[in-house]
């Protein structure tokens, strides 16, 4: 690819620099460059390097009105070794700074410290609990140690941890740092909406702010909730008033709890729905053993009694036969 003086591109491509997780689009007229692709680019702070970060593009599909500056060259050895001079010399100025910011007793939590290829400026990135930090003392101190230009940027926590990137509660990749590109405003109520236990730890990202992912399915809940009874209406069991206590939108079971809350019930929606239009049918029923006639039982009753009475007339018949038996024998002698 060779260098390029005139934007009459026909291709544009993003572009990150880094330190930084955004994206920003420049003209090319390589069709063959690829996603990693350490580049040299014209900036407004002069010439950079960067590394593509999106697939190329026709320049008729570009819809933005900023101008587009043109990528000068792929990156050859020379800027290779241009840039582990810088980055070497990055650290060594991220310590200096962070030494000064400790003897200052500043509130600022540093990131990274980037010096431009040519090192004529050196921005150094951090976050602050402050709105703002009053730097001035520390770039004084900086001034001499560091004998370039000191640019220092301020981001969010959010930013902190799009740049830095990271492992979420679900076991991906922070989506900060892999597709998001702004960050939609997040509130306690997208949580309540979702009907989810507020337990701020388990609910927060690495950022310490509310998780992003919160949003992405509240328009779903709102919606499915309609078709849910609201909370605190009154549903008849079994002539009985009940109130509904909660309900699970992916299982579709409302739970009702009575007017003393000791006693708590679980149906299906569709059930709770045929009772508040007076069509349920329980479906549960109380098997009830037969009821014995009452001959049988007035003869169970009297058994014993006749079972005496039968063993006594027996033992008669014996005793009876064993004297007829006797008195034939002593016949039979004489």
């Amino acid at each position: 690819m060779d260098e390029v003086t005139k934007n009459e591109n026909k291709y544009f491509v993003g572009i990150k620099f880094r330190g930084q997780d955004k994206s920003y689009y420049f003209s090319t007229n390589d069709a063959s460059l690829k996603i990693n692709e350490m580049v040299i680019v014209d900036t407004v702070a002069g010439r950079e390097v960067g590394f593509v970060s999106t697939e190329v593009k026709e320049l008729n599909k570009y819809k933005s009105s900023l101008e587009l500056k043109p990528i000068i060259r792929i990156a050859n050895d020379a800027d290779r070794k241009e840039v582990d001079m810088a980055t070497k010399i990055g650290l060594t100025a991220l310590e200096i700074t962070r030494k000064e910011v400790k003897n200052l007793n500043l509130d600022m939590n540093l990131i990274n410290a980037i010096y431009a290829l040519d090192l004529s400026k050196v921005t150094i990135t951090y976050t602050s609990s402050e709105k703002r930090v009053d730097f001035r003392e520390l770039l004084t101190k900086l001034a001499p140690l560091l004998h370039t230009r000191i640019e220092l940027h301020q981001i969010a926590s959010r930013d902190k941890a799009k740049l830095i990137g990271g492992i979420g509660t679900c076991g991906l990749p922070l989506c900060c740092s892999t597709f998001l590109n702004t960050f939609d405003s997040i509130s306690i109520n997208l949580a309540k909406n979702q009907m989810l236990t507020i337990n701020i730890p388990k609910l927060s990202g690495p950022c310490g702010k509310w998780l992003c992912c919160l949003a992405y399915e509240d328009d779903l809940y709102t919606e499915a909730k309609k078709e849910f009874p609201a909370i605190g209406s009154k549903v008849m069991v079994e002539e009985e008033p009940y109130f509904v206590d909660s309900f699970n939108i992916l299982s579709k079971n409302v739970r009702l709890v009575n007017e003393a809350k000791d006693d708590f019930k679980t149906f299906s929606l569709d059930d709770i729905n045929l009772m508040l239009k007076g069509k349920y049918k329980s479906n549960i029923h109380v098997e009830k053993l037969p009821e014995e006639p009452k001959e049988i039982i007035e003869q169970t009753s009297e058994k014993p009694h006749g079972h005496k009475h039968n063993q006594n007339g027996h033992n008669h018949q014996n005793r009876h036969h064993r004297e007829h038996r006797f008195n034939k024998n002593e016949n039979k002698n004489d």
